[in-house]
């Protein structure tokens, strides 16, 4: 941005709108007051509800130890913000800079972050998905409905898909002393995050805890009785589950339909944007006052190919929201990029899982401290002869060291001198991920080397 006065005028008096009010929303905006930004600021958010914290939800609220309304994101400074919560936006001018929304109003901008997230993928068909007791997990409203009909003691929860939020549940479900079946089509639980070495002991663990682990099969249909109240599901296997609660995890769609036509390089695998957290537009030419951060946003990371991630990691948002609030207001010469390792965690079964990098890149993967056998352990995965990923089961104070050599290129498999070598005689095998044409449940990193830039089609101008 040239040194004209346009930046300062635009922290003093500049509009900036932020859509999307979830955690990245709130932390960009935080951020912006705290770099100095002074102008008008709007967060926009089709939840009625301020900012609230998502992974309780499948976790504590369903567990009963807290309630869906006590998950509010605690405030890290005042944001002094028009608040426009409970409606949508359904639009965007990139000409006139301004957002349509909902109900009709338009609110122009400066500088646009778009932190849309993603909503839980529906079930497919629609007269299924409205039978009473089938559920989706999202939002708060969604946790508080589905914490209350597990008051009620169902005398079976179906679970379908076994990803990290699908497990959690059913975790959760057997803690409460319910009976609780899984299907997954793929062939193991967290495979399609973890592959299917670390997947074949989170299916022990599953079924060791009272779950009907049903892998490598497909919920067909559900069945409900004369009142509209699920009662049944159909499998690919032919069987019969016979339940009067449904869950629905199937993964999570980005929500980048209302930006349908705006010019934006947007589409179902999320806003693509450069390494500083600038949108790019159709054309591939990254744009100076729209951003994105969070779940929605697809950047490229240099530590991974400069593969563009899409990352549904909570602290990932956090850092993102960070850097894209920072470049906003800042010169181009004071820019940053976003080069945050990815890390995640999830609790279920009694064991605390938490991975660093992206193991879903991962070939080959290595236990290099610990035993499988344990379910206390390292899982060291690498690509192309260098460390990507690792993930820890009840091991985590080790995962420090990890991300280091994920930062430093280091070789795989790694040598130790100083650690917990793993098991004599154990070597790496193949990480076991599913095909990637096959689509399975869980995967928290989305890959992909396109870019709006890659051009897939010749123009011929007409004559």
């Amino acid at each position: 941005m040239p040194r004209d006065g346009s930046l300062e005028r635009l922290r003093g008096e500049g509009r900036i709108v932020v859509v999307g009010a979830s955690l990245a929303g709130l932390r960009a905006a935080e951020t912006l007051r705290a770099k100095g930004f002074a102008g008008s600021l709007t967060m926009i958010g089709d939840e009625p509800h301020e900012p609230y914290d998502r992974p309780p939800l499948s976790k504590q609220v369903l567990l009963g130890r807290a309630s869906a309304e006590r998950t509010a994101l605690p405030r890290l400074r005042s944001v002094d913000a028009t608040w426009r919560l409970g409606v949508a936006a359904t639009g965007l001018d990139m000409a006139a800079r301004r957002v349509r929304l909902a109900d009709g109003d338009e609110v122009p901008y400066d500088r646009l972050l778009i932190a849309t997230g993603v909503s839980a993928r529906p079930w497919p068909h629609e007269a299924e998905a409205e039978l009473d007791g089938v559920f989706g997990l999202r939002t708060r409203d969604d946790s508080a409905a589905l914490a209350r009909r597990l008051d009620a003691r169902p005398k079976r929860v179906l679970v379908i898909g076994a990803g990290f939020t699908g497990s959690e549940i059913a975790s959760a479900c057997r803690e409460r002393g319910l009976r609780v079946t899984v299907a997954e089509r793929a062939a193991a639980p967290l495979a399609g995050a973890l592959g299917g070495v670390v997947g074949a002991v989170s299916a022990e663990m599953q079924r060791e805890h009272g779950v009907d682990l049903r892998c490598g099969v497909m919920v067909t249909a559900l069945e409900g009785d004369a009142s509209g109240r699920v009662r049944a599901a159909q499998l690919s296997d032919g069987s019969t589950v016979e339940t009067d609660v449904v869950i629905v995890s199937l993964g999570s769609t980005r929500n980048t339909g209302w930006l349908a036509g705006s010019g934006l390089g947007a589409g179902p695998r999320g806003i693509a944007c450069d390494a500083g957290c600038r949108a790019f537009d159709i054309r591939g030419i990254v744009t100076d006052d729209i951003y994105a951060a969070g779940d929605v946003a697809r950047c490229p990371h240099p530590l991974f190919g400069y593969q563009f991630l899409a990352l549904e990691h909570w602290g990932n948002a956090v850092a993102q929201a960070g850097i894209a609030a920072h470049n906003m207001v800042s010169e181009s010469i004071d820019r940053v990029p976003h080069m945050e390792v990815p890390a995640f965690w999830s609790a279920q079964f009694g064991v605390n899982i938490k991975s660093v990098g992206v193991p879903s890149m991962g070939t080959e993967i290595l236990i290099s401290q610990g035993s499988l056998a344990s379910r206390r352990f390292i899982g060291v995965y690498g690509y192309q002869g260098r460390v990507i990923g690792a993930v820890a089961f009840d091991h985590g104070r080790w995962l420090p060291f990890y991300q280091e050599l994920i930062q430093t290129n280091a070789p795989f498999p790694p040598p130790f001198a100083t650690v917990d070598r793993h098991q004599d005689g154990q070597r790496p095998v193949d990480a076991d991920f599913p095909d990637p044409s096959v689509p399975t449940h869980g995967p928290t990193v989305t890959l992909s080397g396109y870019s709006p830039a890659d051009r897939r089609t010749t123009f011929i101008p007409a004559h």
